[in-house]
């Protein structure tokens, strides 16, 4: 071959032949005259220099040199239409939408992710909860939920979703036993629920490993599945976000939310699919739920 075909309507003309078998079958598909398609092979042979199709009685059939042109066109078809469903979906309200977060806002958000289902049937949702900030720019989300600190990527459509604080909860018996702080450094005589391995996705847990002694630590899980269960239970007392502790009414503070644990909640998306339909649907919609659920986030 001496030369490099640059013509898409030919390829695709071709393919459509080899796909097809004839003429006029590629015609009625490419909705064309059968003339514009004989002109089109002859056309891409001619600039190809090489014969991409034996001429039989019935019907056309690829050669060698045709096959492996048009192996590459039907790759070529196939992205292609990857990316126009690709191009749909971003213009309606269906297809898929990747969540993620850390993992503690699992329980809060999961009532809310039900309700956007209801209202948008035609969008499945995966939520991937992690500790791992996940990379928007190549894909693996569409929108993600992050804590304390301003994601800064500069293809990145950052917007703070909330403000939102925590403090030290516990059950009622253990109020009564031991009772309630006046400060974060009043820790004599409290027992503490903590963790088996440094947590540093979590501000709370920088403190507590940062602030209290570890004899004061009565009680230790593997991850953050086992701390409010452990906190129900009257095993000791521990940081919890305001809005967790909302979702579980036997949980008491000890004290006040620390003027220093006020943080911000960012929502995140990746520029190119910000302003895609389902991304500005759930942007839209968790920004008037969290709006209206601002008590449990930052209280009074």
């Amino acid at each position: 071959m001496n030369a490099q075909p640059d013509d898409w309507h030919e390829i695709h003309t071709a393919y459509q032949v080899a796909r097809l078998g004839s003429l006029s079958a590629a015609a009625q598909q490419l909705e064309v005259h059968h003339s514009t398609v004989l002109r089109r092979i002859n056309a891409l042979e001619t600039r190809m220099g090489a014969r991409l199709f034996h001429r039989h009685p019935r019907g056309y059939v690829a050669t060698e040199a045709g096959r492996a042109l048009l192996a590459a066109a039907a790759q070529a078809e196939q992205a292609f239409s990857v990316m126009r469903a690709r191009v749909n979906e971003s213009e309606t309200l269906a297809g898929t939408l990747i969540l993620t977060s850390v993992n503690n806002l699992v329980p809060y958000l999961t009532p809310l992710l039900a309700e956007f289902q209801q209202l948008h049937p035609n969008i499945r949702l995966e939520y991937a909860a992690d500790s791992r900030v996940f990379r928007l720019e190549q894909g693996e989300a569409h929108v993600g939920i992050r804590s304390v600190f301003k994601p800064d990527h500069p293809d990145y459509v950052v917007q703070r979703l909330t403000r939102a604080t925590g403090t030290l909860y516990a059950n009622r018996e253990y109020l009564r036993r031991h009772g309630h702080m006046s400060s974060l450094e009043d820790l004599a005589g409290h027992r503490f629920i903590g963790t088996t391995r440094p947590c540093s996705s979590s501000m709370y847990m920088r403190w507590m490993e940062a602030n209290v002694p570890a004899e004061q630590v009565r009680y230790r899980v593997q991850d953050f599945t086992g701390f409010i269960p452990a906190l129900q239970a009257g095993l000791g007392c521990g940081p919890l976000s305001c809005w967790h502790a909302s979702l579980a009414p036997e949980l008491q503070p000890l004290l006040p939310p620390p003027g220093e644990w006020a943080h911000d909640l960012w929502l995140t998306s990746h520029g190119d699919m910000h302003r895609s339909a389902k991304v500005q649907a759930f942007t839209g919609f968790l920004k008037a739920r969290i709006a209206e659920r601002q008590a449990d986030f930052m209280p009074a």
